[in-house]
C-alpha cells in the first residue's frame, strides 16, 4: 500500500538502504524504494539536504586506483553481504522473540482473565456459603425445636401404636371370618356357574338342531321358489302363445267380417256360401271367445304366482334373518 506522503527522513532511509545494497541512489531508485511515492522534485530536494549534511567526503572514484577501487568494492560488497546476513539473522531472533514474547503475554491474559473469572466465582460461592450457613444455623436452632415436638409426638405415637395393635388383632379375626364367608361365596359362585355353563350348553345344543332343521326348511322353500319360478315362466310363456293366436283368431274374425259383407252384397247364389261362412264365423268366434277366457285365466295364474313368489320371497328373508340371529347367538 502506497504512503501518504514522504519526508526527509524517509528519503534518507531510502537512500541508506540502496547503498547498503550496492545500488545508486538515484531519485527514482529512491522513488521505487518508497514505493512509487512522492514527486522527482521533493526527492531530488531532499537528497541534496542530505548530501549537503553528509560528513562523508564525497571522494571521486577516480581518485583511486583500479586495483584499490577493485578491493574496496568488493569488500564493500562483502561487508554489506555480511552486514545483511547479521541485520536479517537479528532481524528474524527479534521477530521470533518478540512472536514468543505477544504469545506469552496472550498466554498470561488469558490466566490472567481465567484467574479473574475463578475469583469471582470463589467471591460468589463465598457469599453463597455464608447465606447458606446463616440458613443452615436458622434450620438447625427450628430442627432442634422440632425434634423436642417430635420426641413428645412419638411418646403419645407409642401409646396410639399399643391401641392401634389391639385394633389390629380385632381386626384379623373378622379378617379370618370374612375370608371364610368369601370360600363359601366362591364355592356357591361356582356351583351356580357350572349350572348355567351346562344349561346354556344345552341351550346352544337345541339351538344347533333348530338351525338344522331350519336350514333344511330353507332349502326345500328355495326349491320350491325355484319351482314355482320355472311354472311363473311357463305360464308367461304359455299366456303370451294364447294372446298371439287370441290376436290371429281376431284376425281371421275381422277378415270373416270383411268376407261376410262382400256375400251380404252378393247375389242369391252367394246364399249357401253364406249360410257356410256364417256357420265358419260362429266356430271362430267360439273359439276366439275360449282363446280369449284362456288368456284371462292365464292373467289370473300369474298374478297369483306373483303373489305366491312375493309371499315366499318374504318367508325366505324371514328365515334368512332367523338363521343370521341363531348363527349369531351360537357365536
Amino acid at each position: 500500500m502506497a504512503r501518504g506522503g514522504i519526508n526527509l527522513v524517509l528519503v534518507r532511509k531510502a537512500r541508506e538502504a540502496l547503498l547498503s545494497r550496492g545500488q545508486n541512489p538515484s531519485i527514482d531508485a529512491i522513488r521505487i524504494e518508497l514505493g512509487n511515492t512522492g514527486s522527482k522534485t521533493t526527492i531530488q530536494r531532499y537528497l541534496k539536504e542530505i548530501e549537503s549534511h553528509d560528513p562523508r567526503p564525497s571522494a571521486a572514484p577516480s581518485r583511486l586506483s583500479d586495483e584499490l577501487t577493485t578491493m574496496v568494492s568488493k569488500m564493500l560488497e562483502r561487508l554489506l553481504e555480511e552486514g545483511n546476513e547479521a541485520l536479517a539473522h537479528e532481524r528474524a531472533a527479534f521477530d521470533q522473540e518478540r512472536r514468543a514474547f505477544k504469545e506469552e503475554v496472550g498466554t498470561l491474559n488469558g490466566q490472567l482473565d481465567e484467574a479473574k473469572k475463578e475469583i469471582t466465582k470463589l467471591q460468589s460461592a463465598m457469599q453463597t456459603q455464608d447465606e447458606e450457613l446463616k440458613t443452615t444455623q436458622s434450620t438447625l436452632q427450628s430442627e432442634i425445636t422440632r425434634n423436642a415436638r417430635i420426641s413428645q409426638s412419638c411418646a403419645d405415637l407409642e401409646v396410639r401404636v399399643q391401641e392401634k395393635d389391639a385394633q389390629i388383632q380385632s381386626l384379623e379375626q373378622k379378617h379370618a371370618h370374612a375370608r371364610e364367608a368369601l370360600e363359601h361365596y366362591r364355592a356357591t359362585v361356582k356351583e351356580q356357574r357350572d349350572q348355567d355353563l351346562s344349561r346354556h350348553e344345552s341351550q346352544v345344543y337345541q339351538m344347533q338342531q333348530e338351525l338344522t332343521v331350519l336350514q333344511q326348511t330353507l332349502m326345500v322353500k328355495q326349491e320350491e321358489i325355484s319351482r314355482m319360478i320355472r311354472d311363473n315362466e311357463r305360464f308367461i310363456a304359455e299366456n303370451r302363445q294364447h294372446a298371439k293366436e287370441a290376436n290371429q283368431h281376431r284376425d281371421a274374425v275381422e277378415s270373416l267380417q270383411g268376407a261376410l259383407s262382400i256375400a251380404n252384397a252378393a247375389t242369391a247364389r252367394a246364399e249357401g256360401a253364406k249360410e257356410l261362412l256364417t256357420q265358419q264365423l260362429q266356430s271362430k268366434t267360439r273359439e276366439a271367445a275360449e282363446a280369449h277366457l284362456l288368456a284371462t285365466a292365464a292373467q289370473q295364474s300369474e298374478s297369483e304366482l306373483q303373489v305366491k313368489l312375493q309371499r315366499y320371497e318374504a318367508e325366505l328373508g324371514a328365515l334368512r334373518t332367523l338363521t343370521e340371529t341363531t348363527v349369531a347367538l351360537k357365536d
